[in-house]
């Protein structure tokens, strides 16, 4: 009988990090990147008075984010294969994290659709990126299979939290 070696991650690295802290590290990214999608339809209205949006305008808050997001989404996937997918990562969190402050902090029109896509760009760099590192960071077979429920099932929540805040 002969004995078979543990399975390694595709990266052929043991690494020191906790696989479990990767992976949720990872789902809260991709929670959070999915739900921002739409989950400002609730402010929509406070935004109009606030900012001084006209109707028609306040669609293109919903399209920053989503035009960005989509239109980057395949860059940014090869940006993490030839970069890096944890710099990415980081990078896309960073940006993420920045423009949602700048989001928060906006003063006219302008300077929440600038945010707004900035936010859909740091988005678009997050998930390809995320979803690597859960490849990546586990075996495949089952530890992997249980990985990549456990990230989609997160990222499914999100879906389904931003349809039951109103959005």
């Amino acid at each position: 009988m002969e004995a078979t070696a543990p399975a390694l991650p595709a990266n052929g690295r043991v690494s020191r990090l906790n696989p479990n802290a990767v992976l949720a590290v990872v789902a809260i990214a991709q929670f959070m990147v999915i739900l921002d999608t739409t989950v400002v339809n609730v402010a929509l209205p406070t935004i109009r008075i606030d900012l001084g949006f006209s109707e028609q305008n306040l669609s293109w808050i919903l399209n920053a984010y989503t035009l960005m997001f989509g239109g980057f989404l395949l860059l940014a996937g090869r940006a993490a294969d030839r970069l890096g997918r944890r710099r990415l990562f980081v990078a896309g969190i960073a940006l993420f994290s920045g423009a949602s402050l700048i989001c928060g902090l906006s003063q006219s029109e302008a300077m929440l659709l600038i945010a707004r896509g900035a936010q859909g760009l740091g988005g678009a760099m997050v998930s390809p990126a995320a979803l690597s590192i859960v490849l990546t960071t586990f075996a495949e077979g089952p530890e992997r299979n249980r990985a990549l429920g456990i990230w989609g099932a997160i990222a499914g929540a999100g879906v389904r939290l931003e349809s039951c805040s109103g959005a």
